[in-house]
């Protein structure tokens, strides 16, 4: 009796949904610059480079879209290209520092978190190497302008997966570009896998939930073993195609491949490094311990992401030249009886160690922005200023491979950096204008539009 009501509601809720997607993909109010073509120059900043001491009273000149000269204060920059119509900007009093890196973010994947069809961040099983997440891009979403307001202008957008498992790649992108091909930077980054929890409280499972202690254990080395045969077989593949390149391909194995350093020619042994890294999601110490082993056994090149617990096994990171890409400093910590600023204090705990690290945000898109605030609070909790700066800027561009291109602002490097009248790491620091790649790109967004139109509001009295 009920099933025509039932079937209109459903009608109605799947027309909202659409019309929420459709607003969310619409075409962005703010239009992609072209390239740059016309040089510019900006003078009398004060140029925070993150390859040595602030210039104050510095100079930049950009040509399609790469530094191409700094100069201190007192020096000259060399002539623009000739017959260039040249854009000089005198930016007295400002501050310039490279655009932000997220180097962990679900940022174009994820719009509305309760409305599904907005989300497209995790595929259907456990072991998805084969997922890309470049092209479930969304490059129309409301909340790269949002992000790229905050002087975040790089990601590392993440796959994910659910209790454990592999993942897929990762896509290294600028904030900025009318589809996903224009934004990738870096298409397939790395591979991505999640460990299962390996922290059981039995104390917290007692009487009826007993016998649950028992069942997460088994889901924990279930995933386990199927995540190391995983690498097993994708290792076995590498080889086995590497001796016949007539073999058949198979779609996940062939996206494990770069992860594995490339056989010699015959199936003789490796005679080369990995030339993908693969990150490795563990907060808790033995999930790091296992990620260590995981990358000893078949020779990865490994990033740990979370690292919660980093600071219990630095020297073992630091002797094997691990990184970590430190998530959410603004947290809570990860035991009942830690200290309260533990999250707080971990950057600076790996800087003293002698741990490369990064530091991100969460596996979320909508506060991204945030970052810079991230960085500050470790700043406030013991790491020096200038390391939390370069914790989003130079350190992830290092841990992720585009340090060649972003993360300081050195000559040959992308232009791609941020104007603001203070120190990025105070709240009350504004963000007055974004470069990327030469081309100056609006810090308008839809938190701004929503600003101006509730501004126009008649004040009702």
């Amino acid at each position: 009796m009920n099933r025509p009501l039932l079937f209109i509601s459903r009608s109605l809720i799947a027309a909202a949904t659409a019309t929420l997607w459709n607003s969310a993909t619409a075409a962005p109010v703010e239009p992609v610059p072209p390239p740059q073509t016309q040089p510019l120059v900006i003078r009398n900043a004060t140029l925070h480079t993150m390859a040595g001491a602030p210039l104050v009273g510095g100079s930049l000149l950009v040509e399609r879209g790469r530094i191409v000269a700094v100069a201190a204060a007192g020096q000259a920059l060399p002539a623009p290209s000739a017959n260039a119509n040249v854009l000089t900007l005198d930016l007295t009093g400002k501050h310039i520092y490279p655009g932000f890196i997220g180097a962990h973010t679900t940022l174009g994947l994820s719009e509305i978190t309760a409305v599904p069809a907005t989300v497209d961040t995790t595929e259907t099983g456990a072991i998805n190497p084969n997922a890309r997440a470049v092209s479930a891009i969304n490059a129309d979403s409301d909340l790269i302008g949002v992000t790229r307001a905050g002087g975040v202008l790089a990601a590392l957008v993440v796959p994910q997966v659910r209790g454990g498992g592999i993942a897929g790649t990762s896509a290294f992108v600028q904030l900025d570009g009318w589809d996903w091909e224009q934004m990738a930077l870096v298409p397939e980054a790395g591979l991505h896998v999640a460990l299962p929890s390996l922290r059981l409280n039995p104390a917290m499972l007692v009487g009826p939930l007993a016998p649950l202690a028992e069942e997460l254990k088994r889901f924990s080395a279930q995933r386990l073993r199927q995540i190391e045969e995983a690498f097993e077989a994708a290792a076995a593949y590498a080889r086995a195609r590497a001796a016949d390149p007539a073999l058949p391909a198979d779609q996940r194995w062939e996206a494990m491949r770069p992860v594995f350093a490339a056989p010699a020619a015959g199936g003789a042994s490796a005679s080369a490094t990995p030339q993908r890294p693969v990150f490795v999601h563990a907060n808790e110490i033995a999930q790091i311990r296992h990620a260590l082993g995981l990358a000893e056994r078949h020779g990865l090149k490994l990033v740990i992401v979370g690292g919660a617990d980093a600071w219990r096994v630095a020297e073992l990171l630091k002797a094997r030249a691990v990184p970590v890409v430190i998530t959410s400093v603004h947290r809570l910590p990860l035991r009942r009886d830690d200290d309260i600023d533990a999250p707080f204090r971990l950057a600076a705990q790996l800087a003293e160690a002698g741990v490369r690290f990064a530091i991100a945000r969460g596996p979320t898109s909508t506060n991204e922005r945030l970052l810079p605030l991230e960085a500050a609070t470790a700043a406030a909790h013991g790491l020096p200023r200038e390391e939390a700066l370069k914790a989003i800027t130079l350190y992830p561009a290092q841990i992720l491979g585009v340090a060649d291109r972003l993360g300081t602002l050195e000559v040959g490097k992308l232009a791609s950096f941020i104007v603001t009248d203070g120190d990025p790491l105070e709240t009350k620091t504004n963000i007055e204008r974004l470069f990327v790649q030469g081309r100056e790109v609006s810090p308008a967004n839809r938190q701004t539009r929503l600003v101006e139109r509730y501004r126009e509001r008649p004040v009702q009295r």
